[in-house]
């Protein structure tokens, strides 16, 4: 579980880099960016909750 939770903290890490110093000059670009990411995160949320119950029925 450990190195989900690091890749995870890369991810976040990633997002906030990225509104912070490389927005996109085009607005609606970046809010399409924007929501391709945050849905790659809420996906990898998933994936690692679903690992997690997988791991609790063994």
């Amino acid at each position: 579980m450990k190195p989900q939770l690091i890749i995870f903290g890369i991810l976040i890490a990633g997002f906030i880099i990225f509104n912070l110093f490389f927005q996109l000059p085009d607005d609606r670009t970046n809010t399409a960016v924007n929501i391709i990411y945050a849905s790659l995160l809420f996906a990898y949320i998933s994936f690692m909750a679903y690992s997690l119950i997988r791991k609790m029925k063994k």
